[in-house]
């Protein structure tokens, strides 16, 4: 399937505050999971308009701890396109509020598959021609 996937992502911002930090001072990293299975499941919807559900999390790495007091931009985008499935790479970036520096804090693929009425497997392809 050729389509641009550049059209079909998502990005949502979150300031880090007390209640969203573990016991070391930095982001729980359950509610980083929360937050990127969000942005995935709207990318997933976006790109679908069509009911789906997340089968699988892969590859979650936490590549530097997130501060009290930084800004988070959660951002997904489609990668992989499959017959029933569809793969989202979601990165989750650090900014410093008062200063321009900006690095990739998390990074994780989510798996979706679509589903009809009844809850059952649906081909991809079949939506997106309705669509």
């Amino acid at each position: 399937m050729t389509t641009n996937f550049d059209a079909y992502t998502t990005s949502q911002f979150k300031v880090i505050i007390p209640n969203t930090l573990n016991d070391h001072e930095t982001l729980f990293g359950g509610e980083a999971l929360k937050w990127m299975d969000e942005v995935a499941y709207i990318t997933a919807i976006r790109f679908t308009r069509n009911k789906m559900v997340t089968v699988s999390t892969d590859k979650i790495k936490f590549l530097k701890p997130v501060k009290s007091g930084t800004i988070v931009e959660v951002f997904g985008k489609i990668v992989n396109v499959g017959t029933v499935k569809i793969d989202v790479l979601v990165d989750i970036y650090m900014e410093e509020m008062y200063d321009d520096c900006r690095q990739k804090v998390i990074t994780g693929q989510f798996t979706f598959a679509a589903l009809n009425n009844e809850n059952k497997p649906i081909a991809i392809a079949s939506i997106l021609q309705k669509n």
